[in-house]
């Protein structure tokens, strides 16, 4: 699980970098997959794969909006947060300086559904390289590092060697 501070010291960050507007998203796996959705045509960046993500609301905690994101995007209940995967900037529809902070997270048994903003989601094996966006590729790249390597310290520990 990731310490209370990381999600205090992420916006005190931004607001130094005079970030306007925050988002959160979620890297869910389940099975050595990954679940990603596709924009509607009518949003912004339609047609784009993504992560479940979204904007933080006035005075909500980052965790509070991960958990609030996933639950509204997928149905799914996040229960746990367990690694910071990195963050990018962009330009939002109206122009506004974004920061997204993406998370791992764990979640509990269940079908996922699509929201309002989506017209796909797929799950794709974690070694793939999705239709998503540059920097969306280097966080799975990032989560894809960290889970190998929790892979192999696992494998190691437990072979005896």
């Amino acid at each position: 699980m990731i310490d209370e501070s990381v999600f205090s010291n992420l916006r005190i960050d931004a607001e130094r970098d005079e970030v306007r507007r925050l988002v959160v998203g979620a890297v869910v796996e389940r099975e050595g997959r990954i679940l990603i959705l596709r924009r509607r045509r009518s949003e912004f960046l339609g047609g784009q794969w993504e992560l479940p993500s979204g904007e933080v609301e006035r005075g909500e905690r980052l965790d509070e909006a991960l958990i609030r994101e996933v639950a509204e995007e997928t149905g799914l209940e996040v229960t746990g947060i367990t690694d910071y995967l990195g963050e990018f900037d962009y330009l939002s529809g109206s122009g506004t300086r974004t920061r997204q902070f993406t998370f791992a997270v764990s979640v509990g048994p269940g079908a996922h559904r699509v929201s309002a903003e989506h017209d796909a989601a797929t799950w794709v094996p974690r070694s793939a390289e999705p239709p998503v966006s540059d920097a969306v590729r280097e966080i799975l790249a990032v989560h894809e590092r960290r889970r190998s390597l929790a892979d192999w310290s696992h494998y190691s520990l437990g072979s005896g060697a």
